[in-house]
């Protein structure tokens, strides 16, 4: 008889993506002859104490595969950030229900939830396989080459990026985007995979790895307008000075902070706009323009990296896998080989568990204010087949007649 329960949740921020983990975990499962039954917890580990549970064994596999092609997290999710306390409580649970797998698909904050789980069970002598699945648009994961979620993503932003440097070409001003990842810049810097041409923006990237000084910057943007009549920008939610303060918590005293503790970076328009605000205030330029993308880059239907809805698949089976065959708890993590290719091992929890990875100082330039080309090679092969491209018209001007040069 089939005697192992598995249970499966997804925390933190939704993605284009974490549902492909969600179905591999459902649908290797339900090849392991040991494999009795597979829950899906509503809401993340919320739906865990509140005992809100899904029978997903019952699941037919043509849905499944249609709720894999769906962005973002089909089970729900949570902010909840579990202390040891909390972590008790999800233990007691699936201890009750005889739960004998526990996979948690998310980000550090998701880690560290499985590690504390997992040193519950063993110090009840409890028999529960722990595995942590990696998620994050952000891409700050450790022990990881890249994070499912941040791929598509990253395409997404390239593409509004190369989009919003066509706009501003035509009616030319100064722009101003805001992106997501707080301390981490990959998704920001990804922004420069959306350049065709020399001159195309973003013309000045701002990364949370480097300090930001408000009148370098200003300095930085009236270069770039005197030289190309117009500058577009690119700058994370997470930019500070040189205290470690947010300039976004600098420029705005009244922002609210999240269940965590941190400072709302991407709930509302704030810093876009105060940066908008010094740059018409301070160099008197009149068209000036800002965007924060916010939530529309975690889950934008249509905008998805094939090759991180592949990985994202991979690292659900490659987790079920590891459960059952690897004999010890721990989280999955992407390693990459050759030109690109991609493997996975099962690094410990500690290893992973509420650190954060941040870009490496060779993927940005000397100026702080753009990426290398390590970068680019880095990302261009997440992004995934059939990128967009941008055109333009030749230069074939006709000789004036009333007013010759």
């Amino acid at each position: 008889m089939s005697s192992c329960k598995i249970l499966v949740a997804q925390g933190g921020g939704p993605t284009a993506v974490i549902n492909q983990s969600l179905v591999g975990v459902v649908l290797e499962a339900r090849r392991q002859h040991q494999v009795g039954l597979v829950y899906g917890a509503r809401h993340g580990v919320r739906g865990i104490i509140n005992e809100d549970f899904v029978d997903l064994t019952q699941e037919t596999s043509h849905n499944l595969e249609l709720v894999a092609a769906t962005p973002s997290s089909a089970l729900g999710s949570t902010r909840d950030k579990p202390d040891a306390a909390y972590c008790h409580k999800i233990f007691k649970v699936l201890q009750a229900h005889g739960i004998t797998h526990f996979f948690y698909i998310g980000g550090n904050d998701s880690s560290d939830t499985v590690r504390i789980v997992s040193e519950e069970a063993a110090a009840a002598a409890y028999p529960l396989r722990c595995i942590h699945i990696p998620k994050t648009i952000d891409n700050d994961l450790v022990g990881n080459d890249h994070t499912p979620g941040f791929p598509s993503a990253a395409r997404f932003v390239a593409q509004a990026f190369a989009g919003a440097n066509l706009d501003n070409a035509a009616l030319p001003g100064v722009y101003v985007g805001v992106v997501m990842g707080r301390h981490a810049g990959f998704l920001t810097a990804a922004s420069a995979l959306g350049k065709k041409f020399a001159d195309d923006g973003p013309h000045l990237i701002y990364l949370p790895e480097r300090v930001f000084e408000l009148d370098r910057f200003l300095a930085d943007v009236k270069t770039m307008y005197e030289r190309h009549g117009r500058c577009v920008i690119a700058v994370s939610e997470g930019i500070h000075d040189a205290s470690g303060q947010a300039i976004a918590a600098q420029l705005a005293k009244d922002l609210e902070h999240d269940a965590h503790g941190n400072v709302q970076l991407s709930g509302n328009g704030a810093l876009a706009d105060l940066l908008c605000e010094e740059i018409k205030s301070k160099l008197g330029i009149k068209r000036v323009r800002g965007d924060t993308f916010g939530y529309l880059q975690r889950s934008f239907i249509g905008c998805v990296s094939d090759v991180d809805q592949r990985e994202a698949r991979e690292v659900g089976e490659k987790a079920v896998q590891f459960a059952f065959h690897a004999g010890r708890d721990g989280s999955v993590a992407i390693q990459r080989s050759g030109t690109y290719s991609v493997d996975y091992a099962l690094l410990p929890l500690e290893a992973v568990a509420g650190k954060t990875r941040v870009m490496e100082d060779e993927f940005i330039s000397a100026s702080g204010t753009d990426v290398t080309d390590a970068f680019r090679l880095y990302l261009r092969p997440l992004l995934g087949s059939g990128m967009p491209d941008a055109f333009r018209l030749r230069p074939n001007p006709v000789a004036k007649v009333l007013n010759p040069d």
